[in-house]
């Protein structure tokens, strides 16, 4: 170590040399095996020092010694690595630990089974494509298919929490696995990379952490708000991205706003977010919502009713995860008080959960149901005949359209083919009477009552 400290500075010595030991020495063989402390330290070691570490061998081990060099974490050797020699990784552990140290995550990432950090679970297979979210995932999939077009770089998807953001960017990085195995995948949070790269200056590899991220192929960041008013971490994540933009590696993030909204964000990261494609994701419509829906039932073998999914689609109009946690409540509660998901079941048991949103029933709703329920055309409602049937609709019509709207006898009347208002408080006056004497007539009455406001839920 004296003859390293004498060529070098004070500080590169405690740099690059203090942290090296050696492992082994085989006389008979003439290998040597020196611990160093990360893959990093080998490429520097290599690059700039290789000349006076073979000279300082040489000199106490002899001539034709073979130096090799081992990344020892944390007590575990993870890569093996001949000096002067074509850098090929050993195998390595089977997974990327993200959350540890960043010296693992360099020592690990160079190997070929570098673990993406991806949800196998999601993926495009059960990404259901609505209108909502149809450019982010027609991008996400071009962009896994061919990773080597810089068109969508860096993408930015934003939108509110649940409506499945994680979700595309995860099939996103499934995919691109898929087709290009080579490509080195990484999906991480914002807030695990501000942890890393903390620790990272804490442990002084800051060098290795830098490394490490820049030579990731597709870097998925999660939730990129959070690096909001993180200065030193806004920073290194500026040098990583131009470093992987500028050598055509592909940039994905997701956010709850538009980097337009992002307070506490460098302005020259925002100017970056905005330079590729900034596609929204927004909450699912209903019609997504009920093929959601359906596929979650279907995925947990579930047996829900139509009228039930379109019930809790319409009134729903939340996140995803609003509906996986619907869904699974419903089942806890069939499961524990022996019923049958119905519609009236799902109405009782959600009826603390969701706010059901009324609609005012339209007087031509009440026609239509009416005639509907008593089997008569609306064109004969309309005319002028006096078929007792045909004149029951039309006053029964009358009364639900003075009971469930607005509308005065006058304007009822001109609704209901032109009759005067008269007529019309004549015929809420005959029904009302009816209905305290005539059973089936209130039977019917309620079973429309159930339909209108049934519609307007």
């Amino acid at each position: 170590m004296d003859m390293f400290r004498s060529n070098v500075s004070e500080q590169q010595f405690q740099t690059w040399f203090s942290p090296m030991r050696i492992k082994s020495y085989d006389a008979a063989r003439k290998e040597l095996a020196v611990f160093i402390p990360s893959q990093f330290f080998f490429e520097y070691l290599e690059e700039h020092f290789r000349r006076l570490i073979h000279i300082t061998i040489s000199r106490f081990f002899g001539e034709d010694v073979t130096l090799s060099y081992e990344v020892e974490v944390a007590g575990n050797v993870t890569v093996n690595q001949e000096s002067d020699s074509t850098m090929v990784p050993a195998a390595a552990p089977s997974s990327f630990a993200a959350n540890k140290s960043p010296q693992l995550a360099q020592a690990v990432g160079l190997a070929e089974d570098l673990d993406s950090q991806l949800n196998v679970h999601q993926s495009f297979s059960n990404f259901i494509e609505g209108t909502s979210n149809k450019l982010p995932r027609s991008v996400g999939q071009a962009i896994a298919e061919h990773p080597e077009q810089m068109t969508f770089n860096p993408l930015f998807i934003y939108g509110p929490s649940g409506v499945g953001k994680t979700h595309l960017v995860n099939a996103i990085g499934m995919r691109t696995k898929e087709l290009h195995p080579s490509k080195r995948v990484l999906y991480l949070s914002a807030h695990l990379f501000m942890v890393q790269f903390t620790d990272a200056r804490k442990n002084n590899v800051f060098n290795d952490f830098m490394h490490f991220y820049q030579s990731i192929d597709m870097l998925i960041v999660d939730d990129i708000q959070e690096l909001a008013g993180m200065t030193a971490t806004q920073n290194a994540f500026f040098h990583i991205f131009n470093h992987l933009r500028q050598n055509g590696k592909q940039i994905i993030m997701t956010c709850d706003r538009p980097p337009v909204s992002l307070q506490g964000m460098e302005d020259r990261l925002i100017t970056r977010f905005k330079s590729g494609l900034m596609a929204e994701m927004e909450k699912p419509e209903e019609q997504l919502r009920r093929s959601i829906l359906h596929s979650i039932v279907k995925h947990d073998g579930l047996s829900i009713p139509d009228e039930v999914v379109n019930y809790i689609s319409h009134n729903v109009t939340g996140s995803v995860r609003e509906l996986e946690g619907i869904v699974h409540s419903l089942l806890a509660y069939s499961v524990v008080y022996g019923k049958d998901i119905d519609l009236e079941f799902a109405q009782r048991i959600l009826a603390g959960r969701i706010k059901v949103e009324k609609k005012d029933v339209t007087i031509d709703q009440i026609i239509t149901c009416t005639c509907e329920h008593f089997n008569v055309r609306e064109e004969e409602v309309f005319g002028k005949s006096r078929k007792a049937n045909i004149v029951t609709v039309r006053q029964v019509s009358m009364y639900l359209a003075h009971k469930h709207t607005k509308l005065t006898a006058s304007k009822i009347g001109i609704y209901v083919g032109n009759r005067d208002h008269a007529t019309v408080l004549h015929g809420i006056k005959t029904i009302d009477g009816r209905l305290k004497v005539e059973k089936e007539l209130r039977q019917a009455l309620e079973e429309l009552e159930s339909k209108l406001i049934g519609k307007a839920l």
